[in-house]
């Protein structure tokens, strides 16, 4: 069963609605399935296999449109033009280079895997206080099959969002979704949304299948 979401919604929540702010993830389909997007000052986390388009959604949220500047953590990948090598840089250092709105974390499995859960959770406590003050949004992504289930689980209670991006082969083809897991004071949309990867990344589609 298909259920189209309203594409009449606005992708910015207004202020003097008395709701919070969205920021776009840079996936018009998942803006849509969000409301209007990720709420200001939260912590996100994606996780999913290397496969499953995790490092496009980080880089699609980090590169989203609206003149926004952000900081892209990248430290067990290819580094682009703009992102921060950190590949030595421990943990407790990138908040003296986190600019803008748009933080990206790319991959904090890494952190775990070389500094432990604890240096990753300490990591997190301290960015999540100078993301609400700034009203800015930090994205991490988490690795599935490499983690044991109480990391994964303490790493997700800390997050205020939670998107699982699945792979699945269907015969012959490859079908892709993402599922909002968790979002703090809200209750989670119950559908899983569609998404193809493309030449230029991630496109979603605009209507989302009923869980």
């Amino acid at each position: 069963m298909v259920a189209p979401i309203d594409t009449r919604r606005h992708i910015q929540e207004s202020p003097s609605n008395g709701r919070s702010k969205k920021r776009t993830t840079g996936i018009v389909g998942l803006n849509l399935l969000l409301d209007g997007g990720f709420p200001e000052g939260t912590l996100i986390m994606i996780y999913g296999t290397p496969l499953s388009g995790v490092d496009l959604a980080a880089n699609q949220f980090w590169k989203a449109e609206g003149g926004e500047e952000g900081t892209y953590f990248i430290n067990d990948g290819d580094v682009e033009v703009g992102m921060i090598d950190a590949s030595d840089l421990h943990p407790g250092l990138y908040g003296q280079q986190m600019a803008g709105s748009r933080i990206v974390v790319d991959s904090l499995s890494t952190i775990i895997v070389k500094y432990g859960v604890e240096e990753a959770l300490k990591f997190l406590r301290q960015a999540r206080e100078e993301i609400k003050k700034r009203g800015a949004n930090l994205m991490f992504v988490v690795y599935t099959g490499i983690h044991t289930e109480m990391e994964i689980t303490r790493v997700m209670r800390m997050a205020d969002v939670v998107i699982e991006y699945k792979t699945n082969v269907q015969q012959a083809e490859i079908e892709r979704t993402l599922a909002v897991q968790k979002i703090k004071d809200a209750a989670a949309p119950q559908r899983l949304l569609p998404f193809i990867i493309t030449d230029k990344g991630i496109e979603a589609s605009t209507t989302s299948r009923v869980v």
